[in-house]
């Protein structure tokens, strides 16, 4: 047991739980706490869900994740191609989310676009790191299934806490200061990732393109990345197991908040459970998710975990009705964050297995990106259909979302590919 602890408390481990912090913080700062900034200044629902859409450079970052892989950064190539991409991503991060402090959502047009127009900045530069630190935690632990599974169980679980930071963090610091000042503080917890960088040593799987070869920059950063991932044996498959199979936390994620709100749950109320009882349950989801990975293996547990989703999920419906209850909260922001850790290690997993050498930041950053096509374009429509229906059948839709890929997956588990049954 302690031999096995300690395979995640090196200097390596450590790395790849920052990486996944400073990847996860950004995420909620464009979603659920946005979405709970709009709503204090009574901005309908419409027009929380069209948010979404400012996050779309997480969904089209393979368009420029072949220059992320093939070019170095002028002035900091000294330090690594990964390296310093990352520091650029981070700095880029730092002051547009610093800028995104200085604004107040209000019923002004122009207000309201200037705040879109900043939080696709902070969308930009979020993605740009991600295509950054994905590359570089496969790289750091490419060639071993196993530590790739637990590299991924350690980025989840710095992920998570990022995302329980900019989330629940952010919003028990909005019950005692204004939000400005909970963004900016935010802002400055970027600083951690940028000192993971700078600690961690450039991976030795990176190529490096002579300006000689300048002609053959298109084919290797831009053709050669997909030719070599339509080698894998159903890979189309594989590509909609990962677009579909967050599906559902995707679709309700956006109306979380607002939800708690509707219900009577004040800020300090939300901020509470979400950060203790969820970063919890997150933490154990995380590595409960490697564990189950390592015991069944990543095809049985992503099947097992697609249905695990959809009920915790369905949970949100009851609460409706049992309205303003902190037990029941406790109880289904607990079995969701739970659930959604052990989902997200399987998914990430799968992710890095899919990744070939020397391709890994253009073939990781379209495969993530498919995740915030689901995430971007159909939670824009989150807040629509809400209005339409109700907060159940808004649940029940939400729920269902996850049967796609449990399809998508129990399809690969009869067909049993090579690189599925090796993990």
């Amino acid at each position: 047991m302690t031999k096995k602890l300690s395979a995640y408390l090196n200097k390596q481990m450590m790395i790849i739980l920052l990486f996944g912090f400073s990847s996860g913080l950004p995420l909620m700062l464009v979603f659920g706490t946005l979405s709970l900034w709009l709503k204090d200044y009574n901005i309908a629902y419409s027009a929380i869900g069209a948010f979404s859409l400012v996050r779309l450079p997480y969904s089209f970052k393979w368009m420029w994740a072949p220059l992320v892989e093939t070019v170095p950064v002028p002035l900091l190539k000294r330090i690594g191609k990964r390296r310093s991409w990352a520091l650029v991503a981070q700095i880029g991060l730092f002051i547009s989310l610093a800028g995104l402090s200085s604004l107040t959502p209000s019923e002004d047009k122009s207000m309201m676009l200037a705040m879109a127009a900043v939080t696709l900045c902070v969308s930009f530069f979020s993605a740009t790191q991600d295509i950054v630190l994905d590359a570089f935690r496969v790289e750091l632990c490419e060639g071993n299934t196993e530590q790739e599974v637990k590299g991924a169980t350690i980025y989840v679980l710095g992920y998570r806490i990022g995302l329980v930071v900019s989330g629940a963090g952010a919003i028990g610091l909005a019950a005692f200061y204004s939000w400005n000042v909970v963004y900016f503080i935010n802002a400055l917890l970027i600083i951690l990732g940028m000192i993971a960088v700078l600690m961690a040593h450039e991976p030795e799987a990176v190529s490096t393109i002579k300006p000689k070869q300048e002609k053959s920059l298109w084919k290797y950063a831009f053709i050669e990345p997909f030719k070599e991932f339509i080698k894998h044996p159903y890979w189309l498959a594989a590509l909609w197991v990962v677009f579909s199979y967050r599906l559902s936390d995707a679709y309700f994620g956006p109306m979380a908040y607002p939800y708690y709100d509707d219900l009577g749950f004040t800020k300090g109320e939300i901020a509470y459970i979400t950060k203790i009882y969820g970063m919890a349950a997150t933490i154990v989801g995380g590595i409960l998710g490697g564990v189950l990975l390592a015991r069944i293996g990543l095809i049985k547990g992503l099947i097992w975990l697609s249905f695990v989703q959809g009920i915790t999920t369905a949970l949100y419906i009851p609460l409706y009705y049992v309205g303003h209850n902190i037990w029941f909260l406790m109880f289904t922001i607990s079995l969701e964050n739970l659930s959604s850790g052990m989902a997200t290690t399987a998914i990430i997993a799968f992710m890095s297995v899919l990744c070939n050498k020397g391709h890994t930041a253009t073939q990781y950053a379209l495969l993530s990106s498919l995740t915030g096509v689901a995430r971007d374009l159909l939670a824009a429509t989150s807040g629509y259909v809400l209005e339409q229906t109700s907060w159940p059948i808004f649940f029940t839709i939400s729920a269902l979302l996850t049967l796609p890929g449990a399809a998508f997956c129990f399809y690969l588990y009869k067909k049993r590919p090579a690189y599925l049954i090796k993990s």
